[in-house]
């Protein structure tokens, strides 16, 4: 089945809102640092699924609508909305992938793979030197997701979550792609 992607329009908002973006959490990423570089090993957990809370609202989507420094896409199927990507300038000159969801029901389609690879050129058409975004330990299958597209785990934060009782436990992961690089994903 093909994926198209294209950018989000006013009459898909409600689509693109109603995606199920739960997933299986069955282990999680255990880190070390050495000499610089950040490290793992996964970690297996008692399974249970996890949902994001509501991230992107329907005024958080009309705000990618027309702005110059982000902009969001959306991955169809048979006419039908299955994943989604926001995408914003970062205060560091990087493009920040905001939020990622694809639908439960439509992983492994290729949708994903589309929505990160349409994010990544809008990077580059934008002049970013790189493509950044946040994840949690926990969500291990994204990682790597990331990782097979050339992302690297450039930072944590043990206590960026600290302060909300059903994830205080999370790490928070930043992961980074550098568009100089000769062999990123989309060259």
């Amino acid at each position: 089945m093909s994926v198209l992607v294209e950018r989000l329009g006013a009459g898909r908002i409600e689509a693109a809102l109603s995606l199920d973006g739960s997933f299986l959490v069955d282990s999680r990423l255990s880190l070390h640092a050495r000499d610089g570089i950040i490290g793992y090993e996964v970690v297996a957990l008692a399974p249970y699924r996890k949902r994001y809370g509501d991230e992107a609202g329907d005024d958080d989507l009309r705000d990618y609508l027309a702005a110059a420094d982000r902009i969001a896409f959306v991955a169809i199927e048979r006419d039908e909305v299955v994943g989604r990507v926001l995408v914003s300038t970062n205060w560091n000159g990087h493009a920040l992938i905001d939020d990622i969801a694809v639908d439960a029901g439509h992983r492994r389609s290729g949708a994903g793979a589309a929505l990160l690879g349409r994010a990544i050129a809008w990077a580059r058409e934008c002049g970013h030197p790189g493509v950044m975004l946040e994840t949690q330990d926990r969500n291990v299958a994204a990682c790597r997701f990331y990782e097979r597209h050339g992302f690297i785990l450039g930072g944590f934060d043990r206590c960026h979550y600290a302060h909300d009782a059903a994830v205080r436990d999370e790490i928070a992961l930043f992961w980074y792609l550098d568009l100089a690089a000769p062999d990123v994903a989309g060259d």
